[in-house]
């Protein structure tokens, strides 16, 4: 019964994976999935989609951490760790994940405020008077 890990990330958050063949129980932080992410149904779809994709959302037991972002950014990081895991379980399955774009990090991060502007691009208001 061997432990797979792996660690997937999305803006500022990070996803501490491991995964055990088993009942399909899922931890994060502690809690289950619906405990941890509440009402949002969108973001616990998306955070089984690699399960879901490969079969194993019956077959397989999640324990994982999650630190820094928010919880959107935490539950893609999540989506990614799983991804990652499951294609170094079985490689096969990387041939299921590849296409649908699961392996791929988001690297999209916020860009850093420049001086003399509000924020990243935006200028202060202009006064003519």
């Amino acid at each position: 019964m061997a432990t797979i890990y792996a660690t997937g990330k999305r803006k500022c958050a990070i996803a501490k994976v491991w995964l055990t063949p088993g009942t399909g129980t899922m931890s994060i932080n502690g809690k289950t999935l619906d405990e941890w992410l509440g009402g949002h149904e969108t973001l616990k779809m998306k955070v089984r989609l690699p399960l879901e994709a490969t079969k194993q959302l019956e077959g397989m037991d999640v324990k994982a951490t999650t630190l820094g972002g928010g919880y959107s950014a935490q539950a893609d990081a999540l989506k990614h760790g799983i991804t990652k895991a499951l294609a170094l379980f079985e490689p096969t399955y990387r041939t299921i994940l590849k296409p649908m774009g699961l392996l791929t990090r988001d690297s999209r991060i916020v860009e850093r405020k420049k001086p003399g502007k509000r924020k990243a691009r935006r200028s202060p208001q202009f006064s003519k008077r």
